[in-house]
């Protein structure tokens, strides 16, 4: 079955591609440009509608869901360290 492309994010694009065999819900999935074939492959099954919703308004959150090593989300210029603002030192 051709995938129903829901939202186009280079090199990301996000489809829905038929029902699930199960619950007969939506299979919704991330996909991902392989530059060499030219062609989007799967990159993520997403578990759900709500979790799609969270991919839409949060680029930085596919990203995290990106196995490739090389692609960093949620980036800040600190480090990898988080300081609480609740502790004062």
């Amino acid at each position: 079955m051709k995938p129903k492309i829901i939202h186009e994010r280079f090199p990301y694009r996000y489809v829905q591609k038929g029902l699930l065999e199960k619950n007969g819900k939506p299979d919704y999935r991330i996909q991902k440009f392989n530059e060499i074939t030219r062609q989007y492959n799967d990159m993520y099954y997403l578990d759900s509608g709500l979790q799609l919703d969270a991919c839409l308004e949060d680029f930085e959150y596919t990203k995290w869901l990106d196995p490739d090593p090389e692609v960093a989300a949620y980036a800040n210029n600190h480090g990898d360290t988080v300081t609480s603002p609740y502790i004062n030192t």
